[in-house]
C-alpha cells in the first residue's frame, strides 16, 4: 500500500469527530426530553388536582366490570361474531380459582346494553328456567342492582336457541326489566349465552354466577360496579385539557373511563421540513427507544402499557411513542389519582413533540455536514501532502538509483540535500555513502594500473635474476625451483600484461572517435568470423535485415561482442548452442548473447560486470589466469555508448544470457 493511501487511511480517524458529536447530540436530545417530562408531569398534576375543583368523583377502586362502544350491529343470536373485536378484552366471569374459565363481555349502543357469556362446562344437564329443577341443572344467576333496587333472574335452556329468563323474588318496580330475554348454544366446550337489556334501565352493579350440575355450588349475589367510557366524564376533562394535548381518564384496572383532547397536527404545517428521511435518521440515530403508539392508541378501551401500570402502581411515568407524522413523537406522562393513601385510578396526557426532533435532526445534520467538510479537507490536506511526500521520495529513490547503475558516480548532485527536514537528511546521507562508494569505485578502477606500474620493475629484476641464475652451477634438484619460480614470474607477467591492457583499453575507450555506422553490418560481420572458432557448437543468429544505424565507436561494438562470445565459448559444452540477436528498442539497439551451459549463481548477478570478478575455475598451472576484466570492459563499452549491461538466466534454466543497450554515444558541437 503506497504511503498516500495509509495517510488517507489515518485521515478516517477523524471520524471519531462525528462520533463524538452523534454522542452529545443524544446526550443532548436526553436532556431535552427530560425537561419536556418534568413540565409534563407538573402540567398533569395540576390536572389531577383540577379534577376535584370541578367536581368530578375518582374512579371507584377494586374490580368492576367495563362495557365497551358496541362494535357495530349487534344480533342477539349467541353466537360470538359479533363480539371478535371485543375478545381481547372479556373478563374473567366467576372466582378468582375457577378452573372453568368462564368470559363476560359486555357493550352498549343508543339503545341496548349487550352480554355475552361464554361458559367452558363439558357436561349436558339442561332444562328450561320454568322447569321447577331448573335450579339443580345448568344455569346462570343475573343479578342486577339500581340504586337501592336489586333484582336476580334465572337462565337456563333445555336446547340451544331463544329463551326468557325467569325473574326470582319480586318484580313489581319498573326501574329494573322485569323480562330478560336472549339466545342460548352450545359446541363442544360449553354453551354460550347472549343477552341485552334496555338501555334506559341499565344498572349501576351487574352479577353473573354460573352453577355447574356436576359440581353444585350456591350461586352467587355478587355484583360489581359498570363502568365505560362516559361523555359526562369526557365533558367534564374537555373543560381542564390544554390546546394541543389529550387527557384521558383510566380506572385501577386500566378501563379508559373518559377523554379528551386532540393532539396538535404538525403533518401540513411541517411536511415540507420534517420529510420520511429525516423521521427515520432520528428514529435511527438519536431515539431508537421511541416505541410504536399501538399501546396508547386512543381507540384502546383498554390501556396495557408498561407506564399506565406504574402509575397504577402510585409511581409517576413517562413514555415516549411515534406519532401520527412523520418523524412526529409524541411524550405521555401517567400520574395516579390517590385519595386516602389508596390509588383509585391514573390520569394520562399526551402531548406532540414536534419541536425536539426537528431541533435534534438540524443539529445532526449540521454536525454531519461540518463533519464530512472537516473530513474532505484533512483528508485532501493529507493526501496532498503525501503525494508530494512520495514524489519527493521517489525523486531521491530514482536518483541513487542512476547512482547505483552508473557505478556509484552521480552526473548531477541528489536532490533534496539541502532541505532540512528528516528527508534531507537521508539525501545528506545518501551522498555522503555516494562518495565514498565512488571514491572507492574510482581506487578499484585504477587499482590494475597502478598495479601493473609497479609490479612491472620488480618483475623484471626477477626474471633477470633468473636468467643469470640459469648460467650459474646449480644442483640438478635446485633446477626445478628455478624452473616453478620462471613459471610463476611468467604468469605474474600475464597478469602484469592484463592489467596494463585493461587501463589502456579503458583509455582507448574515453578517447574513441563516434561516427554513425550499421550496427548489423559489424555483428553480422563478426557471427561469421566466429563459426570456425566456436565450432563444433552451434551458433545461431537473429539479425534485422534492414540497416540500423547507431552513432558510436563500431571497433569498441566489435571488441565488446568479441569478449561476450569468449565468455560464452568458455562455459558452452562442446555439443551445446551460442546465439547472437540483435533488436530495435525505442532509442538504440539491443545486442543479446545467449550460451547453453551452467546457470549464474543468484549472488553474481549485479557483481558479474565488476572489474576483478570472475566465475571461472582457477586455471590448471601454466593457463593463463582469468582476472575478470573482459566482462568489466563490456560495462565500459556499454556506458560509453549510454547504455546497460545485463546478464541472467534464461527462464528455462538452460543458459545464460547477455544483453547490452545500446543508446549511441553523445553527439559532439562541430568546432565552428
Amino acid at each position: 500500500m503506497s504511503l498516500r493511501f495509509k495517510l488517507l487511511l489515518i485521515a478516517l480517524s477523524t471520524l471519531a469527530l462525528p462520533l463524538a458529536g452523534w454522542l452529545f447530540v443524544r446526550q443532548m436530545e436526553q436532556l431535552l426530553r427530560q425537561g419536556q417530562e418534568q413540565t409534563l408531569i407538573a402540567t398533569a398534576n395540576a390536572l389531577a388536582q383540577s379534577l376535584g375543583v370541578i367536581g368530578m368523583p375518582l374512579p371507584p377502586t377494586g374490580s368492576a366490570l367495563y362495557v365497551n362502544h358496541a362494535p357495530g350491529r349487534m344480533v342477539v343470536d349467541g353466537y360470538g361474531d359479533d363480539w371478535t373485536l371485543l375478545a381481547p378484552f372479556t373478563q374473567k366471569l366467576g372466582p378468582a380459582n375457577d378452573p372453568a374459565k368462564s368470559t363476560l363481555s359486555l357493550c352498549d349502543d343508543d339503545a341496548w346494553l349487550y352480554l355475552y357469556a361464554s361458559v367452558r362446562d363439558a357436561t349436558r344437564d339442561r332444562v328450561d328456567a320454568s322447569d321447577p329443577r331448573a335450579l339443580l341443572a345448568d344455569h346462570l344467576t343475573l343479578t342486577l342492582h339500581r340504586g337501592d333496587l336489586t333484582r336476580r333472574y334465572l337462565i337456563s335452556s333445555a336446547a340451544p336457541g331463544h329463551f326468557d329468563a325467569l325473574t326470582l323474588g319480586d318484580a313489581s318496580d319498573n326501574a329494573l326489566p322485569t323480562i330478560v330475554e336472549g339466545a342460548w348454544q352450545e359446541d363442544g366446550s360449553g354453551y354460550h349465552v347472549e343477552l341485552r337489556l334496555p338501555r334506559a334501565q341499565m344498572p349501576d352493579r351487574l352479577g353473573l354466577s354460573v352453577f355447574d350440575s356436576a359440581a353444585p355450588t350456591p350461586d352467587s349475589t355478587d355484583t360489581l360496579p359498570l363502568l365505560r367510557d362516559s361523555k359526562a366524564v369526557s365533558a367534564q376533562l374537555t373543560r381542564i385539557v390544554p390546546d394541543g394535548m389529550r387527557l384521558r381518564l383510566i380506572s385501577d384496572e386500566g378501563w379508559v373511563l373518559g377523554a379528551a383532547g386532540k393532539l396538535a397536527d404538525t403533518a401540513s404545517a411541517k411536511g415540507a421540513r420534517r420529510r420520511w428521511l429525516e423521521g427515520f435518521v432520528y428514529r435511527s440515530l438519536i431515539a431508537p427507544q421511541v416505541s410504536q403508539a399501538g399501546n396508547f392508541a386512543p381507540s384502546l378501551p383498554r390501556l396495557d402499557a408498561t407506564e399506565v401500570w406504574q402509575a397504577l402502581s402510585g409511581v409517576v411515568a413517562t413514555a415516549w411513542h411515534r406519532g401520527s407524522g412523520s418523524g412526529d413523537v409524541v411524550l405521555a406522562a401517567a400520574v395516579p389519582l390517590t385519595a386516602n393513601g389508596e390509588v383509585h385510578g391514573a390520569l394520562l396526557i399526551e402531548r406532540t413533540s414536534a419541536t425536539l426532533p426537528l431541533l435534534t435532526n438540524r443539529a445532526l445534520l449540521s454536525l454531519g455536514g461540518a463533519s464530512l467538510l472537516a473530513l474532505v479537507i484533512a483528508g485532501g490536506i493529507l493526501f496532498a501532502f503525501a503525494s508530494v511526500l512520495s514524489l519527493r521520495i521517489r525523486r531521491l529513490r530514482n536518483a541513487a538509483e542512476r547512482a547505483v547503475h552508473a557505478g556509484g558516480r552521480s552526473a548531477a548532485p541528489l536532490p533534496l540535500t539541502d532541505a532540512r527536514d528528516e528527508l534531507g537528511d537521508l539525501a545528506r546521507s545518501f551522498s555522503r555513502l555516494l562518495d565514498e562508494s565512488a571514491a572507492y569505485t574510482e581506487y578499484l578502477r585504477t587499482l590494475a594500473s597502478k598495479l601493473s606500474h609497479e609490479l612491472h620493475t620488480p618483475l623484471a629484476i626477477v626474471k633477470s635474476s633468473l636468467d643469470n641464475l640459469e648460467h650459474q652451477a646449480i644442483p640438478a634438484d635446485a633446477r626445478t625451483y628455478v624452473a616453478r619460480a620462471r613459471d610463476g614470474a611468467e604468469r605474474l607477467g600475464a597478469i602484469v600484461r592484463a592489467m596494463s591492457q585493461a587501463s589502456r583499453m579503458e583509455r582507448a575507450i574515453v578517447a574513441a572517435e563516434a561516427e554513425d555506422f550499421d550496427i548489423a553490418t559489424v555483428v553480422r560481420g563478426c557471427a561469421e568470423s566466429y563459426r570456425p572458432l566456436l565450432a563444433p557448437r552451434r551458433l545461431d543468429t537473429d539479425l534485422p535485415s534492414t540497416p540500423l544505424i547507431l552513432h558510436g565507436a563500431p571497433e569498441l561494438i566489435a571488441q565488446a561482442l568479441d569478449k561476450l562470445v569468449d565468455n560464452a565459448r568458455s562455459f558452452a559444452p562442446e555439443n551445446g548452442w551460442i546465439r547472437i540477436a540483435l533488436t530495435t528498442i525505442n532509442d538504440g539497439a539491443r545486442l543479446t548473447v545467449a550460451n547453453s551451459g551452467p546457470p549464474l549463481p543468484p549472488a553474481m548477478h549485479d557483481r558479474l560486470f565488476d572489474s576483478l570478478v570472475s566465475v571461472r575455475d582457477t586455471g590448471a598451472r601454466g593457463e593463463t589466469p582469468h582476472l575478470g576484466f573482459g566482462l568489466f570492459v563490456v560495462r565500459l563499452i556499454a556506458q560509453a555508448h549510454r547504455g546497460s549491461a545485463n546478464a541472467r538466466n534464461l527462464e528455462d534454466g538452460s543458459g545464460v544470457e547477455f544483453v547490452l543497450e545500446l543508446r549511441g554515444m553523445p553527439r559532439r558541437p562541430l568546432a565552428g
